[in-house]
């Protein structure tokens, strides 16, 4: 009788012991830690920027000698406020893409006049540096980015009507504690298609990410 008992003791804890497993891999998780942050120390992901500077450009043609035959073949340089918005989304840490919009007035010689350019297109950026704060957290990004698009220019003829517009250079970008925010400084050597002429772009930007 003993060995039947110690055989069926046997035999139950055997069949118990895969239960007793089982309720224990189901046992509910600890609660969160209530102190723990629940939100992003850098946002990522879609974001709107808006960039105000300089525009210069190192040589300003007249498009139509008819048009405006009184005006210099070359009116110099060219030099204007720069004003621009993007909107775009962070592909990862390092890459973003987005869309572009700029207007600049710029003044050549005063025999030449004033002349505006609008622009539209896309804006490729990679950051090849992240710099890390106190906290081991990459704050600090130095960039280099690329953009193009279609340009207008007015008047109509004096400059240009219809060029297209090109841009590449670096820039600095710091995400700020308030963790929406980031604000940098870029410099761009810029250049206009059917013109001919290159020029030199210098933004402080302000950007929110969603």
């Amino acid at each position: 009788m003993r060995r039947a008992a110690l055989a069926i003791s046997l035999f139950a804890a055997a069949l118990a012991a895969p239960l007793l497993a089982t309720a224990q891999e189901a046992a509910p998780p600890l609660p969160e830690d209530p102190r723990a942050p629940r939100y992003h120390e850098v946002e990522r992901g879609f974001f709107t920027g808006f960039e105000l500077g300089y525009l210069s450009l190192f040589k300003t043609p007249t498009a139509d000698r008819v048009r405006y035959q009184y005006a210099p073949s070359n009116g110099g340089a060219s030099n204007g406020l720069l004003v621009g918005m993007n909107f775009g989304y962070d592909v990862s840490s390092r890459l973003a893409l987005s869309a572009f919009v700029l207007g600049s007035n710029s003044q050549a010689s005063v025999s030449y006049g004033a002349f505006s350019v609008y622009a539209a297109g896309a804006d490729v950026r990679l950051a090849l540096l992240g710099s890390r704060d106190k906290y081991a957290l990459e704050r600090t990004y130095v960039y280099v980015h690329a953009r193009g698009g279609y340009l207008v220019t007015r008047p109509e003829g004096l400059f240009g009507t219809n060029d297209t517009y090109l841009a590449f250079g670096p820039g600095l970008e710091y995400y700020t504690r308030l963790r929406h925010f980031s604000v940098g400084l870029a410099a761009d050597l810029a250049y206009v298609v059917k013109a001919g002429t290159a020029g030199v772009a210098v933004t402080p930007t302000v950007r929110y990410t969603f």
